[in-house]
């Protein structure tokens, strides 16, 4: 293009539009920082708020099933009541479900989806842990984030974030931590056997999954 042409083109009204372009690609750039960056922090708050009710824990890990599998577990917990396994669900809207239904009903405004009962994939992971876990008592949740509601009611062995510390109260007695020592061989012992997983969670969370 030649200097002349370069002159033409180089009027107030194409430096305006260039100015207003220039500020929407920065505006865009802002957005998604502030979006990844709220994103993040409210995943660092839900980490916080699932591992503050264990004493140790291991998250993102695979166990074996005893025939030769994994299976992936979200987080596995020593708490006041043994060993906890967690397996986490972001799912927004209302949930439908039931202990004998085999797929459960999610209703967000007008959208209708379902996915499968997550208490048979929960009832083989405590399975699977309780054959590392030597004496220590095993139990497992299907835990829900704030994204989700269940006006029904909850079904057998699901729990919301928000009702963690309820039922699985942080150990803060020496009779606890009495309680906790005496099987920290077993738990041990159980840390061992699992490996890394290359999963990841929390999966998909937007900012909003755990306001302040």
């Amino acid at each position: 293009m030649t200097d002349a042409a370069l002159e033409r083109l180089d009027t107030p009204q194409n430096r305006m539009i260039l100015t207003a372009v220039g500020l929407v690609m920065l505006a865009a750039l802002l957005y998604y920082l502030i979006r990844a960056l709220r994103r993040r922090a409210g995943q660092k708050r839900l980490d916080q708020t699932i591992i503050a009710v264990s004493s140790e824990y291991v998250r993102n890990v695979l166990v074996p099933d005893g025939m030769g599998a994994f299976m992936h577990v979200d987080y596995l917990m020593l708490t006041s009541r043994g060993v906890l396994v967690i397996d986490l669900r972001d799912v927004r809207g209302n949930i439908f479900g039931g202990d004998q239904m085999t797929d459960w009903t999610v209703m967000n405004g007008a959208n209708r989806s379902t996915f499968v009962n997550p208490q048979h994939a929960i009832y083989d992971r405590v399975a699977a842990v309780r054959s590392l876990a030597g004496d220590l008592p095993v139990e497992g949740r299907v835990l829900f984030t704030r994204r989700g509601r269940f006006p029904k009611g909850l079904p057998r062995w699901t729990l919301m974030v928000d009702s963690l510390h309820t039922e699985f109260p942080q150990v803060d007695s020496e009779a606890g931590r009495g309680w906790i020592d005496r099987y920290r061989a077993d738990w041990q012992g159980l840390v061992a056997a699992v490996a890394p997983s290359t999963l990841r969670v929390p999966r998909s969370f937007l900012a909003e999954v755990f306001r302040a």
